[in-house]
């Protein structure tokens, strides 16, 4: 029940933090087995623990201590690793670390490993390696026994995401952020941290799985705490951090260069000339330089290039970590043979190989005729190097030797998402709880590509055949060759060069060329709404006329029987509530106007959630086709760029656009 309205949320819980202390120290002692009293083992370990009070404020600056020290007598090392919250000072950190190093030893007297939780600080031992290691068990859980009103969870939803990405591209000091989001006469305070000596991505996968656990099954209370050994969540609706203590700031950058002392008495005038004389040659060849510059890197620029401004060959070149010699790809494929050819594409074949180390690799071989141009491997190749979130492939490495351009990929054994979805006698392996699984890995992708990575990615040609999968059946995004980057605050872009595929495209983008991170919402929409009806999105046949599969959903929505659409193989499977919710989403996706359809922060939080209200969709966007005629879009309208050409194949279902070059 929520409290009342006209009553701050705030004055409810003024003592909820001294009821939380009580809830402290939470240990969990090891199952690995335990040491003999008084043994080298609990000497070790008794020696390692103190040394946390030894340590000088300096190396608790940012909030970390981590040890380790070899049991005399015997083979084995142990690993103490001690983690504060990212509000406390080095001292405060040292109180909080040293009071649950006393408690751990006293809680968990003989066992091998523990974890002991604190309110504000972490401490953990053990006789494995535990640095720079992801550890999500044991979770421990709290949650407030109060409930908020809908709008307070739809707003920490949408802010999860980025919260997650902001701690984990904290660097190797502070893996910590933290958002006050005014709701109403309300604030909700929160909170995302990870140890620092976590990279990037195990620092994401940690929250992943902490944020996920509690707010799936705690969704809607007034806070929230999921607390694992590697990284930490919470939100309340009252101030949790201490305002009083703030954290060491980093090292002072070097103190600025004295002013070079006054000139001789008499000589100034002298040397004011000889200033004057030097300075203004000096200064006029450097602004001659830099219009030079601009106006070489202007004319190198290609219009609407992908990654503009990129140095291309030079830039790939010294990215030696990445490059591969055509000698080993051609070795890792058995020279590219058709024994390992995994498929086709618009760009050219993928093989599956494998390294000298034994790892299992996709290469996909651009043909020398590939639409793909220099401009879209580069991009490509450049790109997804940045990108590292569990929901897109992960590039290994490129080759690019004469007229040879090879992109190699980690090997995703379980093929594209439409070779299961569109195939009636692989489609029953897609139930209900898959395909959802599915869904909402794609929706993590997008929103890691638009809001949560150090660039803001446009796709541009998302669908099915772009969708890879694990072998745990995990949705990977691939084919990046046609994403565009996004400055921080830009919002929208235009082309004159269409390139995605007719039946994903927005009708902004393929009737105008105007494209943003809706146009991928549109696409994510189209794709929603494949996998709920296991059909392609081209013409479905109902009785003598042909329909458009998101006029057909849409009708079945409209007419209040919208489990018509459900595809047969998961009706023994789906979930009532999950399947209308997905509609409803998919939906909203594909809505004529851009600024109608929710953004993927949004969708994620309607995905993972019951609580929200989101508005009634409208006819959505569609090209109305019939069985006698191909796509209604006015080709005069693609077309508009007279300097280039495009080539339209036959069949309509997967129909790829792209730019051709001459060679």
């Amino acid at each position: 029940m929520d409290p009342p309205p006209n009553l701050p949320l705030s004055l409810l819980f003024t003592l909820v933090s001294p009821i939380l202390q009580g809830l402290f120290p939470a240990p969990y002692c090891g199952s690995t087995g335990n040491f003999t009293a008084n043994s080298t083992y609990q000497t070790s370990l008794t020696t390692l623990l103190s040394s946390i009070s030894t340590t000088n404020s300096l190396s608790l600056t940012y909030g970390f201590f981590n040890d380790s020290a070899a049991v005399s007598g015997t083979s084995q090392t142990l690993y103490v690793i001690g983690s504060c919250r990212g509000d406390l000072t080095a001292e405060s950190c040292r109180t909080c670390l040293n009071a649950s190093a006393s408690d751990i030893s006293r809680l968990c007297p003989l066992q091998k490993e523990a974890v002991l939780y604190s309110e504000k600080c972490t401490v953990r031992y053990s006789n494995a390696s535990i640095f720079g290691t992801v550890v999500t068990d044991p979770i421990y859980e709290l949650h407030n026994v109060n409930n908020v009103s809908s709008q307070v969870t739809y707003k920490l939803g949408t802010q999860v995401e980025g919260l997650k990405g902001e701690a984990a591209g904290g660097g190797s000091q502070r893996k910590l952020a933290t958002r006050n989001l005014p709701v109403g006469p309300d604030t909700i305070f929160a909170m995302a941290q990870c140890t620092p000596d976590l990279t990037r991505q195990q620092c994401i996968d940690c929250l992943e799985k902490v944020v996920g656990s509690i707010m799936n099954r705690f969704r809607g209370k007034a806070g929230m705490i999921s607390m694992a050994p590697s990284c930490q969540f919470r939100f309340e609706i009252y101030e949790f951090l201490d305002p009083g203590s703030e954290p060491l700031p980093p090292p002072p950058s070097p103190p600025p260069l004295l002013p070079p002392p006054p000139p001789p008495p008499g000589k100034s005038n002298k040397s004011t000339v000889i200033t004057i004389a030097i300075t203004v040659p000096v200064g006029g060849v450097m602004v001659l330089l830099f219009f030079t510059c601009c106006l070489l890197r202007r004319k190198g620029k290609k219009t609407d290039g992908v990654v503009q401004g990129k140095s291309g060959a030079n830039e790939l070149t010294t990215a030696e970590s990445l490059q591969f010699d055509l000698a080993t790809i051609q070795a890792a494929t058995n020279d590219f043979s058709p024994e390992n050819k995994l498929g086709e594409g618009g760009f050219g074949e993928v093989f599956q190989g494998s390294l000298p180390d034994g790892q299992q690799i996709a290469v996909k071989r651009l043909s020398q005729s590939s639409r793909q141009g220099d401009e879209e491997f580069k991009n490509e190749v450049l790109l997804v190097a940045k990108l590292q979130h569990r929901n897109l492939v992960r590039l290994l490495g490129f080759c690019l030797e004469g007229d040879e351009k090879i992109l190699a990929y980690e090997f995703v054994p379980n093929k594209s998402l439409d070779y299961f979805l569109f195939d009636p006698q692989k489609s029953g392996q897609l139930d209900w709880p898959l395909r959802f699984k599915i869904v909402s890995g794609i929706a993590r992708g997008l929103l890691y590509l638009h809001e949560d990575s150090r660039l803001r990615i446009i796709h541009r040609d998302l669908k099915c055949s772009n969708i890879l999968l694990d072998s745990e059946m995990n949705p990977k995004i691939s084919d990046f060759g046609t994403a565009r980057i996004f400055g921080v605050d830009q919002t929208q872009a235009s082309t004159n060069k269409i390139v995605g595929t007719f039946g994903y495209m927005s009708p902004e983008y393929a009737m105008h060329g105007e494209f943003s991170v809706k146009s991928d919402v549109y696409s994510f929409g189209v794709l929603l709404i494949e996998i709920i009806c296991g059909k392609k999105n081209n013409i479905y046949h109902q009785l003598d006329r042909g329909e458009y599969l998101a006029s057909y959903v849409w009708n079945q929505w409209r007419d209040g029987t919208p489990l018509n659409v459900l595809d047969l193989a998961i009706a023994d499977s789906y979930s009532r509530d999950e399947v209308l919710r997905c509609l409803h989403i998919g939906l909203l996706c594909i809505q004529e106007d851009p600024a109608i359809r929710p953004a993927m922060a949004t969708v994620v939080l309607m995905l993972s959630s019951n609580y929200f209200d989101p508005p009634q969709p409208r006819h959505p966007a569609f090209f109305v086709q019939s069985r006698s005629q191909g796509p209604s879009i006015p080709m005069q309208e693609l077309e508009s760029d007279q300097s280039t050409s495009r080539t339209m194949p036959s069949s309509t279902s997967d129909m790829t656009v792209t730019e051709l070059y001459p060679r």
